[in-house]
This record gives structure tokens, sequence and C-alpha cells, in this order.
């Protein structure tokens, strides 16, 4: 195939084949892709869109706009990047029909930028001098002739006084090797042959962690003080490895506490790809070899490492984002005076009674350690003051002692009362009570006062007081700071939009 600057100007992203393909993948028709992204290009939101534009979407839900936006965007990244290094490539004036089919035929960014590595490189590489020494012929060569033949042939690519100035290589030697590397740049370019030992690596290789000994320490003492001490000497197959144990595992690694390798077997992978081929000499045989052992395996091992990273990137947002869904759709308890109780020891836990409504009535301190009965009289006498309900207590540092009093309270005082108490999550509360939206809501109230109303609002309308939070701050997440911290914030947004659409509409409903 010749490519020209004319074919290669007009490469562009082909839209209508990726909303064609994900059509396929959500089982729905390709109008209703089209739909969605347009509806996007007009800068609606996934709730409006799923809510007002069902007509225009033939009745896709939440979940089918959110798919196909995911979907598209990433689909466009992964072609406009694609046309990139075919530009890219060819603008050096290396691009090859085998090497333009394996840039076309990846899947994935990782595939991508691992075959536009070696261009990106002011350094040459081995097969790039040797096809600029006009030994191209002699690797087609090598692919069909026997030893002795092709050894003969080498002889042709001798450089002489009267011969072709662009054959300068010194001996038949040095022409064998160079065919011999335009072979193995081949043979890592070749698609097929990735996809073989990839496979091959993920049905048996081990990921495999051993703990870093700090700098005057020894190896049991550090073992013993290590936050990874069960990644200290470990080995798991790569196809059962957890999402979780990947991000623990990336976590250590960036913290230098552990060294990470992936074990595969390279001789069974020369062995399969030399058994898939047709080989007539030596010279293939060894190129094969060197193609996959020093550049198509560390390759592929970068490849899975990133597709396991990205997978356990999607498994602990996508777990963020189911505990904060179902946080955020907790039952409001609704009507009820509440006392909100965010517990502490130095600076005591505070108290904050709320009306029916969330209005604030009032506020005082207890300290349930150093007073305990100080603190039991302050919890009675606040409930017949304000006329409480239900007590909120927070679930953060001591708020089992506090428990144990107010259990003592409810139980001595208020038996044949309809008083309860609950324990709510008090994550994030004190990223509100110094927030700007807190300072404008109460102006007048010290920030702690500000925790233990918001504790007490949590239980009354959890949506309503947990919207003013970034979702990150909440803490309902799996290793939320060592996934990618922008994906999450997207989805978490999302997750609140959602939560707030539905809501909205049961109650316009």
């Amino acid at each position: 195939m010749e490519f020209t600057q004319e074919t290669i100007d007009a490469l562009t992203v082909n839209e209508v084949e990726i909303m064609k393909k994900i059509a396929e993948e959500l089982n729905i028709r390709v109008a209703q892709v089209s739909a969605v992204i347009s509806l996007f290009n007009e800068g609606c939101t996934v709730a409006f869109i799923s809510r007002y534009r069902k007509d225009r979407t033939d009745n896709l839900d939440e979940v089918q706009v959110l798919g196909i936006d995911h979907s598209f965007k990433s689909y466009k990244n992964l072609e406009e990047r694609r046309l990139e290094i075919v530009k890219g490539v060819f603008n050096q004036g290396k691009l090859t029909e085998s090497l333009d089919n394996a840039i076309m035929s990846a899947t994935t960014l990782t595939a991508l930028e691992d075959l536009w590595a070696p261009f990106k490189k002011k350094k040459k590489t081995r097969g790039m001098v040797a096809a600029e020494k006009g030994l191209e012929g002699l690797a087609d060569a090598m692919l069909t002739m026997d030893d002795e033949t092709i050894e003969k042939e080498a002889e042709k690519y001798i450089k002489t006084d009267n011969e072709d100035p662009a054959l300068n290589v010194d001996s038949a030697a040095d022409a064998l090797a160079g065919a011999q590397d335009i072979l193995a740049e081949r043979v890592s370019q070749e698609t097929s042959n990735r996809e073989a030992i990839h496979d091959l690596y993920m049905k048996e290789g081990n990921i495999v962690t051993k703990g870093i000994v700090p700098e005057g320490q020894d190896e049991e003492t550090a073992q013993k003080a290590s936050t990874y001490q069960m990644y200290w000497d470990y080995k798991e197959p790569l196809n059962q490895v957890k999402p979780h144990r990947i991000l623990a595992i990336n976590r250590a690694e960036r913290e230098g506490a552990l060294e990470v390798t992936i074990d595969v077997d390279v001789d069974s992978a020369v062995s399969l790809l030399q058994k898939r081929t047709i080989i007539n000499n030596h010279y293939h045989k060894d190129a094969i070899e060197d193609g996959i052992v020093r550049l198509l395996s560390p390759a592929v091992v970068r490849e899975i490492r990133s597709d396991e990273s990205d997978e356990a990137d999607a498994h602990g947002i996508g777990v963020f984002s189911e505990n904060l869904k179902n946080l955020l759709m907790s039952q409001p308890i609704k009507g009820s005076r509440v006392l909100g109780v965010d517990p502490g020891y130095r600076n005591g836990t505070k108290c904050a009674a709320l009306d029916e409504t969330g209005k604030y009535l009032g506020f005082f301190k207890i300290f349930q350690e150093q007073d305990p009965k100080g603190a039991y009289d302050a919890i009675n006498d606040a409930i017949d003051k304000y006329d409480i309900q239900v007590l909120a207590v927070g679930n953060g540092t001591g708020s089992h002692e506090v428990q144990a009093i107010v259990s003592k309270v409810l139980s001595e005082n208020y038996a044949d009362q309809d008083v309860k108490y609950t324990v709510v999550d008090e994550s994030g509360a004190s990223v509100y009570s110094a927030s700007p939206v807190a300072t404008e809501e109460f102006p007048d109230l010290d920030v702690m006062v500000r925790g233990a109303i918001s504790m007490g609002r949590r239980l009354q309308d959890p949506l309503a007081e947990l919207v003013k939070i970034d979702p990150k701050a909440i803490g309902v997440g799996l290793y939320q700071h060592d996934v990618n911290q922008k994906k999450l914030a997207e989805q978490l947004d999302e997750v609140v939009s959602s939560v707030v659409n539905n809501v909205g509409k049961v109650q316009h409903q």
C-alpha cells in the first residue's frame, strides 16, 4: 500500500462508526446514540436528557445516556490519538504497511503509545538504522530462504566503491544482523502477536511484590513495621488479583515500599510465536526471539500493568459511586426534633438542637470522659428543654462513649416516651463546617457548632445536607486517593446529579 500526503491528510475520526459500535454494544439503535451525542453537544446534562428529551432518545434511561457519553468520549479519544500517531510516523517517513496495520488495529491507548514510543525518541531504533542501510529487501528474503542461501544473499548488500551508495554495510554478518533487527521490530508490531502474548501472560503470569528495606533497618524489623506486610513477599496469578489489591500495590510502589514485577515465562512466548511461523533459517528464528525478548514482551507487560490499574480504578470509582448513591438516598427522618451530636475528646463533644425543619435552636458541649455525670445531665436537660425526639450521634472519635451515655439517659428517663438515638456517618462534616456554604448559612456560629448542626441535618434530610460537601470528602470509597482523581470527581458529580434528578422526579410525581 502506498501512503501519500493526500491520503494521510484525508484521515479523520469517523464518528458514525463509533456510534455504530456503541449501538451494537448497548443493543440500541444508532439513531438513539446520535441523538444523545447531539444533545450533549448542545450543552444538555444527563439528567435533562433522560428526563425531558425522551422523545428524541426514544426513552433511553439515565444509565444508557451515561453509557453512551462515556463510551463516545473514550472511543473518540482513542481514534484521535490513533490518527495523531499515524500522521506522526508518516511525517518521519517511517510508515510501513505492517506498522499502519498495527496502529489501526490497536485497541488501547497503551498499545498505541508502545507503537509510537520508538518514533518519539531522538535515538533511532536498530530496525530504523538497518532500513536506512537498505536492508529491508534482505529482511524480506530472510522469511523464505534457507541458511546457506540467505548468507549468500547477504553478500549482495556489502558496501563497495561501485555499488549503490545506499548499501553501506561492511560485511555479510552486519547485513544479516540488520535484517534480523528489521524482522524483530515487525514481530513486535504485529497485532496478532501482541494479542497472543497478552493472552499467554494473563493466563500463566503472576504479579510479584517484594518489600523494600529502608536504609539502616534489617528486613525483619522493616517487614513488621510496614503498612504492606501482606505484600512483603507476595505472588498471585494475574487473572485472579483483585482490584483493591492492585490499588494497594500501586500505592506501595509509588511510596517506595514495594518492588513490583510481572513474572512471565518469556521462553514460552518465544516458543509460541516460533511455532506459529514458517521458519526456514536460524536467522529468522533468532529474530523472532529477539523481537519478543527485547521489544514485545516488555511492551505487553507494560500494557497488562496499565490495563489492570485502569480496571482497578474503574472498580474503585464504581464502589465509591455506589456507596455515595446509597448514602445520598438514605431515608430522611422528617418532622422530628433532632439533637445533632458531634463526638470528640480534646475539644469535647458538640451538641446542637434543631427543630422539625432543621432550624438551629441551641448548642452545648459535653466532656464524656472527664465529666460523664455532667454529660449525662446536659443531654437529659436538652432532650427535655428542646423536646428532642431523635439524637443523631456521629460515628467519629469518642462515639462509643457518647452512645453509652445517651443510651443510659434514654433507658433511665425516656423508656416510656418515643425518644431514640441513631448513629450517622460524619465523614466530611469538618469540611462542610469550614466551607463558604456553612459560613453563609451560619455566619455568627463557630465551626464546631456548624459540625453538630450538620450531624442532625444529615438525619433529617441526608441529600439536602450532603450535596453541600465535595463528594470526595464524604469518604465512602475504596482507596479513593489512589484512583484517577479527575475520573473520580466526574463520576461522583454524575451520581449527585442523578440522585437529585431522581428525587426531584419522585417529588414531582
